[in-house]
């Protein structure tokens, strides 16, 4: 019997795909003593969303190199779409080191790998992008992205004209804001914020979105507050807003709709990839069920926040990003256990 073909994607995932050097917990990530991991955020979300069961594509560039390959046939295993995927023959695919500590969390602190010509996924091209995007827009509901690609010319115009056709196409936009200075700098503190230039660079971005997922901090460095109501106020599409804060409540504002909910307890083991997968839960329920969107229904709004919170808190129990992934039927056996 033939093999079906592959569902249309409903999301399409736009940025880097890299691979995560993890530290041993409480050490440096030393090639010898590391555990490297593929991983960023958008290949996480869609390679997340297709273990879900929502067709998913990725759009990127990776070097014509050994995690090329490995992501090639990750991609292929997932089901996930790659006619937005570029490779390069010059520039090699990203190395992100990250420090984790004993509890888990992580810090991430430079990149290994960069030969002089810089990253594939800094040089993203826009028209060899603008062929592939316009065939998979009429099956989009979502494109996802974040603030990484603004970090490079080539890659912010890539971004651009991906806004652009999706806006044309009637695709919703979610913004993972995913705030990483060292991609604009590699020698700036990973804990520092956004300035004032960079700022007004992730502006329109945030501008465009219907749905923006951040980190406490983040909404900080944005608004000046934490509060979602506040964040989604202050732009002038007044999208759906989530704040997440590690180990405290995810609090979101969703149309008129607010509302919070206390992480699942668990023994995490790596939080990489765990908002990814959190927004893949998001996005996962939000395609079997658009009209949550405009956030009228608050009980299927708390329900969709708690399959997108265990997404995240069972990714937490394994290594990496990706590889602890579930299926919705794990997610939902797992929330079953845990009334």
């Amino acid at each position: 019997m033939a093999t079906p073909p592959p569902a249309a994607p409903q999301v399409l995932c736009l940025g880097e795909a890299l691979v995560d050097r993890l530290g041993p917990p409480g050490g440096e990530p030393a090639a010898a003593t590391s555990d490297d991991r593929l991983g960023g955020a958008p290949a996480n979300v869609a390679c997340a969303l297709a273990r879900l069961g929502t067709p998913a594509a990725f759009l990127g560039r990776l070097g014509s190199d050994a995690i090329g390959e490995a992501f090639a046939r990750l991609f292929a295993s997932r089901g996930v779409d790659t006619t937005g995927l570029q490779r390069d023959t010059e520039r090699p695919s990203r190395i992100v080191l990250v420090r984790r500590d004993a509890a888990g969390e992580r810090q991430f602190g430079g990149f290994a790998g960069e030969r002089g010509t810089g990253f594939a996924d800094q040089a993203l091209d826009a028209p060899q992008l603008e062929a592939a995007i316009d065939g998979l827009t009429p099956s989009a509901r979502w494109l996802l992205t974040g603030t990484i690609p603004l970090a490079s010319p080539a890659a912010a115009a890539a971004q651009e004209l991906a806004l652009a056709r999706a806006a044309s196409a009637g695709v919703a936009v979610a913004v993972d804001v995913n705030w990483r200075p060292t991609f604009w700098n590699p020698a700036a503190d990973p804990a520092s914020g956004p300035d004032a230039q960079q700022l007004c660079r992730c502006q329109p971005l945030l501008e465009r979105a219907a749905l923006i997922k951040c980190a406490r901090e983040e909404a900080l460095w944005l608004c000046g507050s934490d509060d979602p109501a506040l964040l989604s106020a202050s732009l002038p599409g007044r999208p759906a807003v989530v704040v997440s804060d590690g180990a405290n409540p995810v609090r979101w504002c969703w149309g008129e709709a607010t509302g919070e909910l206390a992480p699942f307890p668990v023994a995490a083991v790596d939080t990489t990839g765990a908002g990814d997968a959190f927004s893949a839960g998001l996005l996962h329920g939000l395609c079997a069920r658009p009209e949550l969107l405009g956030g009228g229904d608050e009980p299927g709004l708390g329900e969709l926040m708690r399959f997108a919170s265990a997404c995240g808190a069972l990714v937490c129990q394994g290594a990496g990003a990706i590889d602890p992934q579930p299926t919705a039927a794990e997610v939902q056996a797992w929330l079953s256990r845990a009334r």
